[in-house]
């Protein structure tokens, strides 16, 4: 199999979370409230959850919070793993996090819009973790934060990955039919999936099979 860190994203149940380390997801995304997008789920079933999954499984708070006091405060009920954060932070208020979590990662999502996005990665890449370019936009009036099932610019993605020195996932329209070029083209840490491995939005073992057969 590839060496590819695989994470399952929108994980909404204790068999879930489950289902996907069964087949070899190496994360999982449990999402807290949006306002948008699929797999929110209340703060105490991710608590739940996260307890239930072992290391080295890295468990992800999706949190759409863009304060360091409300994220502090949003994972403090959840104790995942990790904290990923879908929106821009205020201030980049990273180093407050970090005093308050120091044992928590920080992953800054990126919504791959344009040569901005460059930049942007570049500069909070110093601050973070790992970085995770995802196909959302938060300048929209209702404000687009991941699970679109749709793939962006992986030319912006690629330069993106070689510009900075920490770990980059790869989101955004992934699925068994694309994740070799995905991986081949942008040579991303991780890649991070939702709607491709599911159907009536639950997890579809045999689309979780067949995702993992195309990673061999």
């Amino acid at each position: 199999m590839s060496n590819i860190s695989v994470k399952i994203c929108c994980i909404s149940s204790i068999e879930e979370a489950r289902l996907a380390v069964a087949y070899g997801a190496k994360a999982i995304g449990l999402v807290g409230p949006m306002p948008s997008g699929p797999g929110i789920i209340t703060d105490e079933l991710i608590h739940a959850i996260a307890k239930t999954v072992p290391p080295p499984i890295e468990t992800f708070l999706l949190t759409s919070e863009t304060s360091a006091a409300a994220i502090i405060e949003h994972h403090k009920k959840v104790n995942t793993t990790n904290i990923q954060m879908v929106d821009t932070l205020t201030d980049r208020q990273y180093q407050q996090i970090r005093a308050a979590l120091p044992y928590v990662k920080l992953v800054q999502v990126i919504h791959v819009i344009d040569e901005n996005s460059i930049q942007e990665a570049i500069e909070i890449a110093e601050m973070v973790d790992a970085i995770l370019l995802d196909s959302g936009n938060p300048n929209l009036s209702t404000k687009v934060l991941g699970g679109t099932g749709k793939t962006h610019n992986w030319d912006l993605s690629k330069t993106i990955r070689q510009e900075v020195k920490v770990p980059v996932f790869l989101a955004g329209g992934i699925h068994k039919d694309n994740v070799k070029q995905a991986i081949d083209y942008v040579q991303p840490f991780g890649v991070d999936l939702c709607s491709s491995v599911r159907t009536n939005k639950q997890l579809d073992e045999k689309k979780l099979e067949d995702f993992f057969k195309a990673l061999i």
